[in-house]
Order: structure tokens, then C-alpha cells, then sequence
């Protein structure tokens, strides 16, 4: 499942650092707060992994 924004990118990168211990959950924020929690390893790394290039930075709320 590919990140539908940079935001979302962003935020499985850093769930998925804490997820690996890379660095603490106390530091997560918002949405990656969240994600920890919710998804897996593999999850996060389908997201973290999407390129950058062409996304928008934030996708509207529906």
C-alpha cells in the first residue's frame, strides 16, 4: 500500500524506527504515534518505502 502523501511517508518512517527501536516511542508524535501501535513491520515499511517524488505534501481531509 503506497503513502498517498510526503506526510504519511514521513510519519511510517518514524513508527517504523520506533518499531525497530531505533529510536524511543516517547517521541513519536500524531499520526506515527498512532501507526506504532496499529501496524506492522511490514506495513510501515510499504509505506516508509513509497517514493517522494510526485506526492503532495498533505492530502485533504474527505
Amino acid at each position: 500500500m503506497p503513502a498517498k502523501s510526503k506526510a504519511q511517508q514521513k510519519a511510517a518512517g518514524a513508527a517504523l524506527s520506533a518499531k525497530r527501536g531505533e529510536t524511543r516511542k516517547s517521541a513519536l508524535k500524531g499520526a506515527s504515534k498512532d501507526m506504532v501501535e496499529s501496524m506492522t513491520e511490514k506495513e510501515l515499511e510499504a509505506l516508509a518505502s513509497t517514493k517522494r517524488k510526485g506526492k503532495p505534501e498533505h492530502v485533504p481531509k474527505t
